[in-house]
């Protein structure tokens, strides 16, 4: 059978661990022997950003912004531990905060469902989807470890020199930590913008959280932003459409989630939604069974897998010992940037083999095959563990047969 063909190259970001590990397989064994796949590549591997000064990352958003799709493996954010591991330079900032900010993008997490594993919650029945703001929060903090005695403020200097704003943030009295984080009206309109039409697209209820009885200027400036957006540019294709979109303080919408039946969007600050996601993922059966897209206002998308690199099964991989890892959401991060890439290029072939893909991989795990982070998780039928390569195989022999 004749290869699909590309027009338009996806920006490939390779990754770290286990998941590299498992990044090749997929390639090797459910991408080029279907695909005449052009990527062009970029080798976000802890040991090359930290040879390049972490410019490879800023390179591989440019690429997003360039080719409009990129799919990338998972990384490592390092951590003083790290950095004495792999004798870095400096410990470099989370790649994907990175991308995020160059890209003012929001991750929308949605579960994987298949019939054999129930969600822990047992009210829901339909996937909840996290919006996630990818900008600012504690991620892109100032942070100061304050070594004793002395006084914290917070100060603000306009563009014209003059001070506007100083307020003592608190007089230590010993030694602690300092905290200073922001954001920007432009990123929160940008991040409205996106949940809402996402909403619609999706046709499915918003609801958004934050905490504006204790944030009274922070996380009020995000309510009041969402409602004047909402009021001016979508409230009346909500109502035609039949769906809602709300507002409740992050403490209601948890209980509100929990006594949930799902199917609706759940739009999140950044550290919350980092938070919740990983909740719901885990509550919905495996963080390796959640998907995971970055889209920008202006239409930029990246794909990846929800889950980390997989350290523990990487460490028993460099002994020689087989792991059982499970690779479906970085199977439907290829298939996601896949689609996308046919559905903005035309390439109606290109598209059709990702939902090919998707389906082998269901079928796979619901005909039982399934890695050994699910089988303690399957009711219904009698599971068989694989480890990795053979779970790729596995899905490989069912695509082959639907093409």
């Amino acid at each position: 059978m004749a290869k699909i063909q590309m027009t338009t190259p996806l920006v490939e970001m390779d990754g770290d661990e286990m998941t590299r590990i498992l990044w090749k397989m997929i390639k090797d064994e459910l991408l080029e022997p279907y695909i005449d796949l052009k990527t062009e590549y970029y080798d976000l591997g802890l040991p090359h950003r930290d040879e390049t000064n972490d410019q490879v990352t800023r390179d591989s958003a440019e690429a997003i912004k360039k080719y409009g799709v990129g799919v990338k493996c998972a990384t490592i954010t390092p951590n003083a531990q790290r950095v004495e591991e792999y004798k870095l330079k400096d410990m470099w900032k989370s790649p994907n905060a990175t991308i995020r900010g160059a890209l003012d993008g929001t991750v929308f997490r949605t579960p994987i469902l298949i019939d054999c594993i129930k969600p822990t919650v047992r009210t829901w029945k339909k996937p909840i989807t996290i919006a996630r703001h990818a900008y600012g929060d504690v991620y892109a903090a100032t942070e100061y470890r304050v070594p004793g005695k002395g006084k914290a403020e917070l100060v603000f200097t306009d563009e014209a020199g003059s001070e506007t704003f100083r307020k003592t943030v608190y007089d230590f009295e010993c030694p602690g930590v300092l905290q200073s984080m922001f954001n920007k009206d432009s990123s929160i309109e940008s991040f409205a913008h996106v949940c809402f039409q996402y909403a619609l697209d999706e046709k499915i209820d918003m609801w958004f959280s934050t905490k504006d009885t204790i944030s009274k200027q922070y996380d009020q400036t995000f309510k009041l932003l969402f409602q004047k957006i909402y009021d001016e540019n979508y409230k009346t294709a909500f109502e035609k459409a039949g769906i809602e979109y709300f507002y409740t303080l992050i403490d209601d919408a948890v209980a509100r989630v929990v006594r949930s039946e799902g199917g609706f969007l759940w739009v999140c600050k950044n550290y919350d939604g980092d938070v919740m996601s990983d909740m719901v993922s885990t509550a919905f059966g495996s963080l390796a069974m959640m998907t995971s897209v970055l889209m920008s206002p202006d239409g930029k998308y990246e794909y990846e897998a929800a889950h980390g690199t997989v350290t523990r099964h990487y460490y028993r991989h460099l002994k020689g010992e087989e792991t059982s890892t499970n690779p479906i959401a970085t199977i439907f991060a290829w298939t996601g940037a896949l689609r996308k890439r046919g559905e903005l290029d035309g390439n109606a072939a290109l598209s059709a083999f990702a939902d090919k893909l998707d389906a082998a991989s269901i079928r796979t795990l619901e005909e039982g095959v399934m890695t050994k982070d699910l089988a303690g998780l399957c009711e219904g039928i009698e599971p068989t563990v694989v480890n990795s390569e053979n779970m790729i195989k596995e899905i490989r022999e069912r695509l082959d047969a639907g093409m």
